[in-house]
């Protein structure tokens, strides 16, 4: 790729969109891509309430434009995906960022309804999402989509299997687009966090003893993680750097699924 070895890891003159931005990790990586030179598009459920996002990623000196984008809903979500295109002038990145799970219940007591809504979260969302930001992609020459997995997807995690199901689906998402669409020039990657430390994990971590399991389990580091160290793994896999980079899963796991 033409500019790779000057400019590694800049996104200027880029268009990304990252779902799920309001906080935690969607904003970590949409502010992370920002930095790299990159407009963003931030997928929101409520557009009018972007927590601030948009004035941080404009104070880098870039546009920011707030999506109304409830992943559930993938015609309103791909209508959007169009209007940030419109908007910013494009599309060359698009970051699944948007997911989540259930509270911890044996796999045998899991409502089949609860199963549906997971996996509508995780992985039907990222897929129509995909689907529309490739032929989008195609039309101008390529590009780069990020899925959001998670260690869950790589290894079993017990009372959590709707969620682990959902995640090893993404995984195998990443490579089978990965394959169809390297052609027009459109890489395909995933990243696998372990626990970070965000709104979203805060009150399990509070927990003295499932922070110190946590962190036992994070096998070779025995730290918890933080956004920034998943968002600049994300901007590597969008980036020039990683130009002969498809179809994998960077786990970004201090050695969990090492052991």
């Amino acid at each position: 790729m033409a500019g790779a070895q000057d400019r590694p890891f800049d996104l200027t003159g880029r268009v990304a969109v990252v779902t799920g931005a309001r906080r935690g990790l969607g904003r970590a990586i949409a502010v992370a891509i920002a930095r790299a030179g990159a407009d963003v598009g931030l997928g929101l459920r409520d557009a009018a309430d972007d927590g601030g996002a948009v004035a941080e990623i404009e104070a880098l000196g870039r546009r920011a434009v707030p999506l109304p984008m409830d992943v559930l809903d993938v015609g309103a979500s791909v209508a959007a995906l169009d209007a940030a295109a419109e908007a910013l002038g494009g599309l060359d990145v698009l970051v699944n960022n948007a997911g989540g799970g259930l509270p911890s219940a044996p796999a045998d007591e899991v409502p089949l309804d609860d199963f549906d809504r997971v996996w509508a979260l995780n992985v039907r969302s990222a897929f129509a999402l995909s689907q529309h930001a490739a032929k989008r992609m195609r039309s101008t020459g390529g590009g780069a989509i990020v899925n959001m997995a998670s260690q869950a997807g790589l290894v079993a995690l017990p009372g959590e299997s709707a969620y682990c199901i959902a995640k090893a689906a993404v995984v195998h998402m990443t490579r089978c687009h990965a394959v169809e669409w390297g052609v027009d020039g459109i890489r395909v990657n995933a990243v696998a966090p372990t626990f970070i430390e965000t709104d979203g994990t805060q009150a399990a971590l509070a927990d003295p003893a499932f922070r110190a399991d946590t962190v036992e389990r994070i096998a070779a580091l025995h730290r918890i993680g933080v956004p920034g160290e998943v968002a600049d793994a994300v901007v590597f896999l969008a980036a020039p750097a990683a130009s002969l980079i498809t179809g994998q899963t960077l786990a970004i796991d201090g050695g969990w699924t090492a052991r």
